[in-house]
């Protein structure tokens, strides 16, 4: 007997005016019902300074994060460099590959989706988007970006709340944060 499928996510990270923000529902659906609708899926790292979410199985997500936070810790200042290491890591550590997560990292310079297939990839547009929901969102983020003038967060909110009214893994309890310095 095979476990049902876990869908936990959106999240979704918009950069725009030297800004960021990163937000995410609070949906985790196990098979077809909704476990949890306010669950925490974006968090603040390195005392603030950067924005962390993230998709997949919640306690390979937390470890991934105090791995994330060593390596910012080892490349202070490198985001980057930081995200490099991290994902270099995870795709050779025998442990840690088997971990099934994806995290959006960002910080007031860049911003990055990295997962343990080694990808560490920065949109040219400044929009980041994982998890079940995350194509919807980022259609509505980048359709958001070109044609209003709406900050990051305000973004960030509008283009969650779309994919919550469209995607059936997604909702609308949404957590929206900005670095803090």
């Amino acid at each position: 007997m095979s476990l049902p499928v876990i869908h936990a996510t959106t999240i979704l990270a918009v950069r725009r005016d030297a800004k960021v923000a990163i937000g995410g529902d609070g949906q985790v659906t196990v098979g077809e019902t909704i476990m949890k609708a306010n669950a925490t899926k974006v968090r603040l790292l390195k005392g603030g300074a950067v924005v962390a979410g993230f998709a997949g199985a919640v306690a390979d997500a937390l470890t991934l994060f105090e791995k994330f936070e060593e390596k910012l810790e080892r490349f202070p200042d490198n985001l980057p460099r930081a995200a490099v290491e991290l994902t270099k890591e995870w795709r050779s550590d025998r442990v840690l590959r088997r971990l099934e997560a994806q995290l959006v990292i960002a910080d007031n310079r860049s911003g990055f989706v990295l997962s343990g297939s080694g990808e560490v990839i920065e949109p040219e547009d400044g929009v980041l988007a994982i998890g079940a929901g995350g194509p919807y969102a980022q259609a509505a983020a980048r359709a958001l970006l070109r044609e209003t003038q709406l900050s990051a967060r305000e973004i960030v909110t509008k283009a969650l709340t779309i994919a919550g009214e469209i995607c059936i893994y997604t909702n609308t309890n949404l957590t929206v944060l900005e670095p803090e310095r």
